[in-house]
């Protein structure tokens, strides 16, 4: 199960560095994308299966389900009458991105809409940082842990965005999660929860707090935290990088996918870093930039 934004990307690639008052030559795609939407739609494409739960424009409702139903999810799309489907210009260079975020409709789902029936059929909950740190209520969200305790559902979260953790506020942040059993955050999203810079030291001491961590160190591979065992280290799969946009949402989407198959963390590490390689081989957040 999982709940988050939904976003349509316009995925910028120039040809070179961008010029003032003229034009810049650039490879320019539409694609679906939203954080918590790749990683339903990685899910999926993965074999899991997976309900997502969303909110976009009303005029957009049909267009998005049929976007993440050819990737295997059963959505939920909240249809909002007021506000636009959120929207992102993603300009890439190289392994950087940098991103021009309009939240639209995503700003307006709350933790509510995820239903006790879809937590009843549920092994696990995941959610981003993104859902916190724009909602001006989080009474939803602590309800979610609740119910979701209350079934055994393990909830799993992404922190997602360094910047944000830091204007939100980490301590803020941590409390909200309190509770969740599994923690995916980047390197530097580790350094911002922390204040420390060793990787192996940050996995530690969040895998003090949270049951299993996976610290993701982009081309440096991954340590995972796991309760009551020693830190482990997975390598990354060496790939040819197009786009880095949902590197880290594939990750997460293939490691959970090998989890709830029955695989150790070590094991849903390695099947996480090798889908994250593919991710990275063409444009856009999603498996099958055709299909999106």
């Amino acid at each position: 199960m999982v709940f988050g934004d939904v976003i349509d990307d316009i995925v910028v690639v120039p040809s070179g560095p961008i010029r003032a008052d003229t034009d810049t030559p650039s490879s320019i795609r539409h694609r679906a994308g939203g954080s918590a939407a790749n990683v339903a739609s990685w899910l999926g494409d993965q074999g899991a299966a997976v309900d997502f739960v969303g909110r976009v424009a009303t005029e957009d409702v049909t267009r998005h389900d049929v976007i993440l139903s050819g990737f295997g999810v059963t959505p939920h799309l909240v249809a909002d009458d007021e506000n636009p489907t959120g929207a992102i210009v993603v300009l890439v260079d190289g392994n950087q991105r940098s991103m021009l975020t309009e939240r639209g409709a995503n700003a307006f789902l709350t933790a509510d809409a995820v239903t006790d029936a879809l937590l009843d059929a549920a092994a696990i909950v995941h959610f981003t940082g993104y859902s916190i740190y724009h909602s001006q209520d989080h009474a939803p969200l602590r309800r979610l842990f609740e119910r979701a305790a209350s079934r055994n559902v393990v909830v799993s979260v992404d922190p997602a965005s360094a910047g944000d953790l830091d204007d939100f506020g980490v301590d803020r942040f941590l409390d909200l999660i309190d509770g969740a059993g599994m923690l995916f955050p980047n390197l530097d999203e580790g350094k911002a929860l922390t204040g420390l810079d060793d990787p192996y030291r940050i996995a530690e001491v969040l895998g003090e707090r949270f049951p299993l961590v996976a610290l993701t160190l982009g081309v440096g591979g991954v340590v995972i935290a796991e309760r009551g065992k020693d830190l482990v280290f997975v390598p990354a799969v060496e790939s040819a990088v197009v786009d880095p946009t949902g590197a880290g949402d594939s990750f997460t989407a293939g490691f959970l996918a090998a989890w709830m198959s029955g695989a150790g963390a070590e094991a849903a590490a390695s099947a996480a870093v090798a889908v994250a390689a593919r991710a990275v081989t063409s444009v856009g957040g999603r498996p099958s930039p055709a299909r999106a």
